[in-house]
């Protein structure tokens, strides 16, 4: 009876045939935590206190963002040995065009602010600089397609699948902060999107397994959730090692329980919230960035806790409804790459181009 009451309150779609429910249900955790880590840390910033949202943004630290990368790397496997062009229009071009797009609407809400205290060109030297140093919450849309790019690079020259996982676990380990974005980023997060390419037909088998023993999985997880709050609790989960090592287990952890969910087909808003986390990823900075100005300077809810969810709250939620509202309106280019900004197929049988002399 209460999942056909959740299914009449939230009618979402149904997957398309062939995709895994259970990485719709991993990508919404995923994203969720993010806007939860956004919202909760800026309005404590603002708030000047903290609330118990605090501790739930400590906990998932240490598997956020791993996470988050490991899923991305899970089907990489299907496209990589495609040609160049069509790669880099799924993998570089897809991604650069939401950064460009997304940073410039970004700025330009930003920008206001920024002009009473900055000249014009330090502001356009401002924005220039985001394509170097990737601006705000939009660094994860940044390094994506150089992660595509790498892998890419390292499977065309055949360098070893565990020389560069070995490599990737390295950079991790080292005490990485250059300043730069990129690379300490780099540094930090490839080893789980590597992870996620190499080992996905393990992740799938193991979701499969956990599916068809949940009651071993609860288990499991219930001691993963006690050791990666000690390690949190006592300051350790940052150390060498012991990050590389808790944020592998805990993107696990969260592969089981999406497999879990999927198997009880329970929350579906997390399902449909993962299928759309990346319009969610771009959009949610500015419903973020409202809900929180208007709840310091009226206080409506003065506890940062629970002002902490509600901001999280309509992060997801906003998103969501600009979505529906673009579709409607007709202005999709704001989450569906158009036709124009695409690369052209080659042709199938074209003639090879005539040698110049030099």
């Amino acid at each position: 009876m209460m999942r056909k009451i959740l299914r009449f309150l939230f009618p979402f779609p149904t997957p398309a045939a062939g995709r895994l429910e259970w990485v719709d249900y991993a990508k919404g955790i995923c994203i969720i935590f993010v806007v939860m880590m956004h919202s909760t840390l800026g309005l404590e910033a603002a708030m000047g206190q903290q609330g118990f949202m605090h501790h739930v943004v400590e906990f998932a630290k240490p598997f956020r963002m791993p996470d988050f990368f490991l899923i991305s790397g899970l089907f990489l496997a299907r496209v990589i040995d495609r040609d160049w062009r069509s790669y880099l229009d799924s993998k570089v071009v897809h991604f650069a065009y939401f950064y460009v797009l997304w940073v410039t609407i970004q700025f330009a809400v930003k920008a206001y602010g920024m002009s009473a205290t900055a000249t014009p060109a330090e502001i356009a030297g401002q924005y220039l600089l985001a394509f170097v140093q990737p601006f705000g919450t939009l660094w994860f849309i940044y390094l994506l397609p150089i992660f595509f790019v790498v892998t890419k690079l390292a499977r065309s020259y055949k360098v070893s699948p565990l020389l560069v996982f070995l490599s990737a676990a390295t950079l991790e380990i080292l005490p990485i902060e250059t300043g730069s974005v990129v690379i300490d980023e780099f540094a930090s997060r490839f080893v789980y999107f590597y992870v996620g390419y190499v080992a996905a037909t393990q992740i799938f088998t193991y979701a499969e397994h956990v599916q068809a023993r949940p009651v071993l999985a609860l288990a499991g997880l219930v001691v993963w959730g006690f050791v990666n709050y000690a390690f949190v609790a006592m300051g350790w989960s940052e150390l060498p090692f012991i990050s590389l090592a808790l944020g592998l287990i805990g993107a696990t952890a969260i592969v089981t329980v999406s497999a879990l969910l999927a198997r009880i087909k329970f929350v579906n808003p997390i399902q449909y919230i993962g299928q759309n986390s990346l319009v969610i990823y771009l959009a949610f900075f500015l419903p973020m960035a409202a809900s929180r100005a208007i709840i310091i300077k009226q206080g409506i809810i003065t506890d940062p806790g629970w002002a902490s969810v509600q901001v999280t709250l309509q992060g997801i939620v906003y998103p969501l409804i600009f979505l529906w509202l673009a579709r409607k309106i007709r202005v999709t280019f704001l989450f569906e790459r158009p036709k124009m900004f695409r690369l052209k197929k080659a042709p199938v049988n074209a003639p090879a181009a005539e040698a110049k002399p030099a």
